[in-house]
């Protein structure tokens, strides 16, 4: 028997990396999920792997989060049996680039902002009421240590996860009378396709992020977001910020050989 036996799990950007790790860690748990990423195909590889694996329930369905009102349709669509969404995590986002801001991308800043910021917004006020309505809910959002200090060249990244930041305090702030519970979780260096992401596909570029340091996994952070969904009712996880030991900031870290 699992921890989450028959509760509803909504994931977004669930194809990679933390996302992916987060749908296999909550199914194992016995978990039913809501699944939502760009990739369509990647989505129902894992969502047929899952119910194989798991014998849980999978909800999946191709979103955007950039696009509100596909966001909005998609989630007053959901049947009655997938409102009683117990757990959200709000795991889309990405880094576009890494420059000065006087020779940054707009249109990679507006995909940050769109995908880190808008979109975790638009995906909570629909999944919101749903948990307002039941006095209860975990709303989870991956933040990062970007999120608490700045670093040379990441100015609108790092602007996006102060963003998250905020907005999950804003949260705990307003819903409190609903007992609803809100945890962000703030990794450092995590060897995912973030870097391939960031540098628009140069994998040797991507590499050089994590060489001579083992990095978090995709797997450590989902066994955090599966800590902090699991603790008693009155026991709130606020914030874990999480490094690899080899990191102590956003600008310090030990790299051997």
């Amino acid at each position: 028997m699992g921890m989450l036996n028959n509760k509803i799990v909504f994931i977004t950007g669930a194809t990679a990396g933390i996302g992916r790790a987060c749908a296999v860690d909550f199914a194992r748990e016995g978990a039913n999920l809501i699944l939502c990423a760009r990739r369509i195909e990647r989505l129902k590889k894992l969502a047929e792997t899952i119910k194989k694996d798991f014998g849980v329930k999978v909800y999946f369905f191709q979103l955007d989060v950039r696009d509100k009102n596909a966001v909005k349709k998609a989630v007053s669509s959901f049947p009655d049996e997938w409102k009683n969404i117990d757990i959200l995590v709000n795991n889309a986002g990405l880094a576009k680039g890494l420059s000065k801001m006087d020779n940054g991308d707009i249109d990679a800043w507006e995909e940050m902002i769109d995908t880190n910021v808008k979109g975790l917004l638009y995906v909570s006020r629909e999944v919101l009421p749903f948990m307002v309505k039941r006095n209860q809910g975990h709303v989870i959002n991956i933040g990062s240590l970007a999120g608490h200090e700045v670093y040379p060249n990441g100015n609108v990244y790092c602007a996006t996860k102060f963003a998250v930041h905020a907005i999950s305090k804003g949260i705990r702030f307003d819903l409190l009378d609903k007992k609803i519970k809100v945890t962000t979780i703030a990794p450092g260096l995590v060897e995912t396709e973030f870097s391939e992401v960031r540098f628009s596909g140069d994998k040797e570029r991507a590499k050089k992020v994590y060489e001579g340091i083992q990095p978090l996994t995709a797997e450590d952070i989902s066994n955090l977001v599966l800590f902090a969904a699991t603790r008693p009712q009155h026991v709130n996880i606020n914030e874990i910020l999480v490094t690899p030991t080899a990191q102590a900031s956003t600008t310090q870290v030990i790299r051997e050989g």
